[in-house]
């Protein structure tokens, strides 16, 4: 008996990075309608720090069953030389984007609908250089398990990874000693925060 919600449609932000593909491949092999957004490209183009461009970006997407996010920007310095700027920038790249998604996208998702988040690893394991980050994911953490006491019947949960295989070419230096995980794993933790039941759940796949 298949027990998938088969035929949902899926509005994923970041669909053209290196997670964001292999998760949209596996949502589509699914029998998912999957509606990608990039900042440069993608079935739409929307800037999710933008308050305003995230509005135009619900207008344009129509009818949704989900919202999944599989990127955010981080900024990877030493607590010595961090700026305000750089603080403020992963702020808004990777925690406020994704909580301005949800906040707006309340009102254009189904009412049993769901939001898939992503935070990562350095919530738990912080590494050099990545204070910033692990403030952003921890930020959006406490956002999901907030959000999941106001939101139901709609769903929401995060995805915390750990560094991908297929991103070690730019970020392994960042992460020594760290295991890696393929992106094909990551992405089944998006399946399970879309087709499951659960809600106010951080899927660490680490």
């Amino acid at each position: 008996m298949d027990l998938s919600e088969a035929g949902m449609r899926i509005l994923l932000v970041g669909a053209g990075g290196t997670l964001g593909t292999v998760v949209h491949k596996a949502l589509t092999a699914r029998g998912h309608e999957v509606v990608g957004v990039g900042r440069s490209g993608g079935d739409l183009v929307a800037d999710v720090t933008d308050p305003e461009q995230v509005a135009r970006l619900y207008a344009q997407a129509g009818p949704l069953d989900a919202v999944a996010v599989a990127a955010g920007d981080a900024v990877f310095r030493r607590l010595s030389e961090l700026t305000s700027d750089d603080v403020a920038a992963t702020l808004r790249g990777k925690a406020l984007s994704q909580v301005e998604l949800v906040r707006q996208g309340a009102r254009h998702v189904a009412p049993t609908g769901s939001f898939t988040l992503i935070s990562g690893i350095l919530t738990e394991q912080p590494i050099v250089a990545g204070a910033a980050a692990s403030a952003a994911n921890g930020a959006v953490e406490a956002f999901v398990r907030a959000a999941a006491i106001e939101l139901p019947p709609q769903r929401i949960n995060a995805v915390s990874p750990t560094v991908v295989e297929e991103s070690l070419p730019a970020y392994g230096p960042f992460f020594a000693g760290m295991e890696a995980v393929p992106a094909a794993r990551a992405a089944m933790a998006y399946v399970r925060s879309v087709e499951g039941a659960q809600t106010g759940q951080v899927y660490r796949v680490h």
